[in-house]
């Protein structure tokens, strides 16, 4: 802005008005001063003269002389800068509007205000300046300064109007030529501008300012040459905001000749529009950096392009991809090409970018879309590209790289070409495998049937055929299994599968399930003889072998296989030294039995066998002759064993055992107890009928009667319509007609409630109800066998009441049942069963704690297997997750990689990605989450949680836009699951708000 002096121009305006005759003395005196006040004025004394004229006014008698003197009084204020001056005169306007002087008094307002800066308010008051009451000279004055006050007031078009007055005046026309010109500059007529800058570029006060002007109308006008000339020129006498545009300028129009190198130093020093810049600068400083193969500063450039949706941010995710590929950086290139491929601005650009998503999300995978959808979309969108054979090859490998197989699937069954026969069979197969790992057992065998059927590939034709036994297996279906592996073995590719190599292993198992012990053993055997690498399995062939010839009576063969298989120390060597001592009663070595036995119990003292030795050690003393040492046996027992499965048997024997040496009284005392302790069971009934043996021979009926009347499983009179009922129902139930049985037995319970039978009774229809799937009207029977002391049938009935309420859920019921099936368990699957449900239903509980210590049992078990050991420790790492103990997760997931599959694989990966992201080993971090996108991408809910890792491991390289470009994909392409989504809005957020400080194009 020009400042103009405020003496100078207020002369201009001053007319002084004439001194009348004088009429009095007073009058006379007061008009002398006013003229000394007048010619201090003139003098510019203004402080001793607006004195005077305020003493003049307080004793003036006219009105005029009073009007002068407070006209020039403000006028002297005015002058002096005084802050009421302004006030002064608006008080004359007010107090004298009819003084000759108001036009004056208006340019006087008019021009303090336009001194002090405050256009608006000078523009009210040169509004009400009377312009024909002005000479010339006083007119362009006023015509600039207005002219000015309304460019500043940013009303160009009234500026210009008044400009244009005074555009030929010798003082005014100079500077009225240069606002003329930059407001035509500033609204792209730079034609006008030209005309108007080359009128004044002769003058040097306005060279400075033309220099930047002409360089940056040069560059829109597409002269680039000379705006590099222009603006080099002009840096010099710029200010630091003018030095930043022109570096922009030069920076700009280097790199529209090509000259990227020369344009790289000015671009850099661009500072920015408010100290930010948009997409576009950074933009053209990435893609100079991209032409000098300077990759990695063009990728720290593109990568803040965020949010851009125009022309400008297509070529900078375009280029950014390809910045990436030349560093190998393929998961950073894929999001790269995958933005770019999804704007439309350029179409060219559009199918590159698409043909390069394509083929880099079959090399790497992709969390977004299955790569068959990618590449299907692809040949279907462009189906003219001359790069569409090599997808179509691609396509049909995808369909088994991706591993999503359903989506698969469902595409191919849409595309039933000829070409895609072989994909199809072998899409069908690894479907049935994810199904079978995923324990859906009845649609696994329907894929496996249905890929037999394609017959294009005999070594995936093999392999579905032996997997179609497995699931049979699984399934219960022995008999199919069986045909169905000796279908596999029969096949001329079966030798080349993985599978082959433990044929014989499953046929022997199929052969064991059906009771086919010979078969079995011999298949076995086959298995041993060929050498299998896996210990454990060798292990379990050498004892299934070693069963299957115990119990076909070839004792001699089974403790060979019994031998190896404590040679081996195999996890079951305990169960094996415990049949090899059996064995030695079969073949009349009683003595060696014993021997065994005993250094059965030394050996392992800690066994599951435990009982069954001392029992079985027992017996043979019995056998031998040697009755105090039974005796002693089972005493032992059953202080180590107090309520275990053979408590009842050992007391009935101890009973027996004293009745055969005339010992009644102690006999009796143990029969006693038998009954009295284990009601309802065989032994109780043994007991209760050998103790009449007792009474009748020592004559003592009437005391036999008075003790059975006390037992209400013995009913003396209604013992043989009790014996008929049951015995009836029982022959149905052997003879498998399950419909009558359940009548029976039903019939049974109903009139026998507290029969000798009833035990029975209640299980085996709780058994036949459970087989025909009314498992709910099982409960109640199942109910009664546990809730009755122990005996044969409680260890099986809590397994299947387990069984029913895990089923449906009921968590609460299940956990007491488990607890007691855990203690009281002697088949070691039983307790590990109880022990792996227990840990699971304590988890859905939200019972964290108790979930470890079971999940903590279970991975204790050497013989648990590797399915087991997985949920176990997926329930460590879950309940640590969401207890907080990261530490305990991190040690769990861990040791999950190598065994876990399927969905948990799925999540074992994105756990391992996440505790390299807390480490800031954010590289490696995404490596596991390119590996959870390629082999894992059906289980979308473990992809999407992996992708915002992967946006804060770019995040955290300092890569803003992979960031904030995959939490924009995850936001619109898992809206099922709105937790995930919420996750990365938030995420996204905040890494706006950071960038939002450096990139004016970020919208937050």
């Amino acid at each position: 802005m020009h400042k103009f002096s405020g003496f100078l121009f207020f002369l201009f305006f001053i007319v002084i008005a004439p001194v009348s005759a004088q009429k009095s003395t007073i009058y006379t005196h007061d008009l002398k001063d006013f003229e000394s006040a007048l010619s201090l004025y003139n003098a510019a004394q203004y402080a001793s003269a607006k004195t005077i004229f305020d003493d003049v006014k307080a004793t003036a008698t006219t009105e005029d002389l009073k009007s002068d003197c407070a006209y020039y009084a403000a006028s002297c204020a005015i002058f002096m800068n005084q802050s009421n001056g302004n006030e002064l005169m608006e008080r004359f306007v007010s107090d004298y509007p009819t003084s000759v002087k108001q036009n004056q008094a208006y340019i006087a307002i008019a021009h303090y205000y336009f001194n002090q800066g405050s256009y608006p308010q000078s523009l009210e008051w040169f509004d009400k300046v009377d312009e024909s009451n002005l000479s010339r000279s006083d007119r362009d004055t006023f015509n600039f300064q207005k002219g000015y006050s309304f460019f500043n007031s940013k009303n160009k078009k009234e500026a210009t109007t008044y400009f244009n007055k005074v555009i030929d005046s010798e003082e005014y026309g100079s500077q009225a030529k240069y606002y003329l010109g930059f407001m035509a500059y500033e609204g792209d007529d730079y034609k006008a501008a030209t005309k108007y800058f080359d009128a004044v570029s002769g003058e040097e006060k306005y060279k400075e300012k033309l220099s930047y002007y002409q360089a940056d109308m040069n560059f829109k006008l597409g002269n680039f040459q000379k705006a590099i000339d222009l603006g080099k020129k002009a840096m010099a006498k710029s200010t630091p905001a003018e030095i930043s545009e022109l570096n922009k300028i030069i920076g700009e129009s280097y790199f529209n000749l090509k000259a990227y190198n020369e344009a790289i130093p000015y671009l850099v020093a661009y500072n920015g529009k408010n100290r930010k810049w948009n997409n576009t600068d950074f933009y053209q400083l990435g893609y100079a950096y991209y032409q000098q193969n300077d990759y990695e500063n063009a990728i720290s450039q593109f990568n803040k392009i965020i949010g851009g949706k125009d022309f400008v941010a297509q070529n900078g995710y375009y280029h950014l991809g390809q910045s990436y590929l030349k560093l190998n950086k393929k998961q950073e290139a894929l999001n790269a090409f995958k933005n770019a491929s999804e704007m439309s601005f350029d179409a060219s650009l559009e199918e590159e970018a698409s043909l390069n998503y394509a083929k880099l999300s079959y090399e790497i995978g992709n969390s977004y879309q299955s790569v068959p959808v990618v590449l299907m979309n692809f040949i279907e969108k462009y189906p003219n590209n001359p790069n569409n054979s090599e997808l179509e090859r691609l396509l049909i490998d995808s369909y088994i790289s991706s591993k999503n197989y359903k989506e698969a699937l469902l595409l191919l069954e849409k595309n039933r070409k000829p070409e895609n026969k072989l994909a199809y069979q072998k899409v069908l197969f690894y479907t049935g495998l994810e199904l079978y790992t995923d324990n859906d057992y009845q649609e696994a065998l329907k894929m496996f049937a249905k890929s037999i059927a394609e017959q294009q590939d005999n070594g995936i034709t093999a392999r579905a055929t032996f997997w179609k036994a497995e699931a049979e297996y699984v399934l219960d279906d022995f008999k199919s299994a069986l045909s169905s592996y000796k279908q596999f073995m029969a096949l001329g590719n079966a030798a080349s599968t993985p599978e082959y190599k433990n044929s014989n292993y499953n046929i022997a198992y199929a052969y064991f399930k059906l009771k086919d012990y010979n078969q079995a053993g011999n298949y076995f055997q086959a298995q041993i003889e060929k050498g299998s690498s896996e210990k454990v399995r060798l292990n379990d062939a050498y004892l299934r072998l070693a069963d299957c010839r115990f119990v076909t009576s070839k004792y001699w063969p089974a403790m060979d296989a019994y031998s190896k298989v404590i040679e081996l120390k195999s996890v079951d060597s305990d169960y094996a030294y415990y049949q090899k001592a059996i064995c030695y009663g079969f073949i009349s070595k009683n003595d060696k039995k014993t021997e065994e036995l005993n250094s059965f119990l030394q050996v392992y003292p800690k066994s599951e066998y435990r009982d069954d030795a001392l029992y079985e050690l027992g017996n043979t003393y019995v056998a031998s002759g040697k009755s105090d040492l039974a005796t002693k046996t089972y005493d032992r027992l059953n202080a180590e064993f107090k309520n275990g499965s053979f408590t009842s048997k050992a007391i009935l024997r101890q009973g027996l055992i004293y009745y055969n040496s005339d010992r009644d009284e102690l006999a009796l005392q143990k029969f006693k107890k038998v009954a009295a302790d284990f009601p309802k069971t065989e032994e109780a009934l043994e007991a209760v009928a050998t103790a009449r043996l007792i009474y009748v021979d020592n004559g003592k009926v009437d005391e036999y009667a008075s003790w059975v009347r006390t037992l209400d499983f013995v009913a003396v009179t209604d013992a043989e319509l009790d014996n008929d009922t049951y015995e009836a129902a029982e022959k149905q139930f052997q003879q498998s007609n399950s419909k009558q049985a359940i009548v029976g037995f039903r019939g049974y319970i109903a009139a026998f409630p507290k029969g000798i039978h009833a035990l029975q009774a209640n299980f085996y229809l709780a058994q036949l109800y459970f087989s025909e799937g009314s498992e709910d009207k099982s409960i109640p029977n199942y109910e009664y066998v546990i809730a009755e002391p122990r005996s044969e049938f409680t260890e099986q009935s809590l397994s299947r009441l387990a069984q029913i309420f895990l089923k449906a859920n009921e968590f609460d019921k299940a956990i007491p049942v488990l607890s007691r099936l855990e203690n009281e368990a002697d088949l070691p699957q039983n307790k590990t069963f109880a022990q792996s449900n227990l840990m699971k239903c304590y988890y859905e509980k939200k019972d964290y704690s108790n979930s470890v210590i079971y999940a903590d049992k279970v991975l204790a078990n050497p013989k648990v297997d590797n399915t087991v050991k997985s949920d176990a420790q997926i329930i460590v790492a879950r309940a640590a997750i969401q207890t907080g103990d990261e530490s305990k997760a991190r040690t769990a997931y861990a040791k999950l990689l190598g065994i876990a599959k399927g969905e948990l694989a799925a999540e074992t990966l994105y756990y391992d990605a996440y505790f390299k992201n807390k480490d800031s080993k954010f590289e490696e971090s995404n490596v596991t989450v390119q590996k959870l996108a390629k082999d894992y991408s059906g289980y979308k809910y473990f992809g999407a949680k992996g992708l915002i890792l992967m946006a804060k491991n770019f995040y955290g390289l300092k890569d803003s836009y992979q960031a904030t470009y995959i939490l924009d994909n995850v936001i619109q392409n898992f809206k099922d699951f709105p937790e995930v989504v919420a996750e990365a809005q938030k995420e996204l957020d905040a890494i706006k708000a950071e960038e939002s400080k450096t990139n004016s194009s970020i919208d937050n």
